[in-house]
């Protein structure tokens, strides 16, 4: 498997095998903690061969610097197929959130886990706006 796109956005939709996103970000400015950020949305783009098709777990976690989650695990369980002529098969996936609180400044992270095994993160910065 192959983590072709792993971002974190204002906006993404899937349609017929497309993934839209708008704004993609990783960097919140913000006048004073705590803050909550109204809407985001994490965009997953997943290509598997041939010889994974079958059933997945996808996991996305919002933690802080300390490892702290930020918000409550959000799970998919997807399954692969592919039609005999396709050698592999990408899935799109949409992770909406909404009311993200955060309590400190500084780095946090976006962990992706696929089958309990982890397979990509980004950082998420939340910086003071001066």
């Amino acid at each position: 498997m192959h983590i072709e796109l792993f971002s974190l956005c204002d906006a993404a939709t899937a349609d017929i095998g497309k993934l839209n996103m708008l704004g993609a970000f990783d960097t919140i400015f913000v006048p004073k903690i705590p803050l909550v950020y109204p809407h985001c949305v994490v965009a997953i783009r997943i290509r598997f061969q041939r010889d994974e098709k079958g059933e997945h777990i996808v996991n996305v976690n919002v933690v802080d610097f300390d490892g702290k989650r930020v918000l409550p695990t959000m799970s998919s369980t997807i399954n692969v197929s592919l039609a005999e002529d396709q050698r592999s098969s990408s899935l799109n996936l949409i992770f909406n959130i909404q009311m993200l609180k955060f309590e400190t400044l500084g780095e946090h992270s976006v962990d992706l886990t696929v089958d309990g095994e982890r397979r990509a993160s980004l950082p998420l910065y939340i910086r003071e706006r001066k």
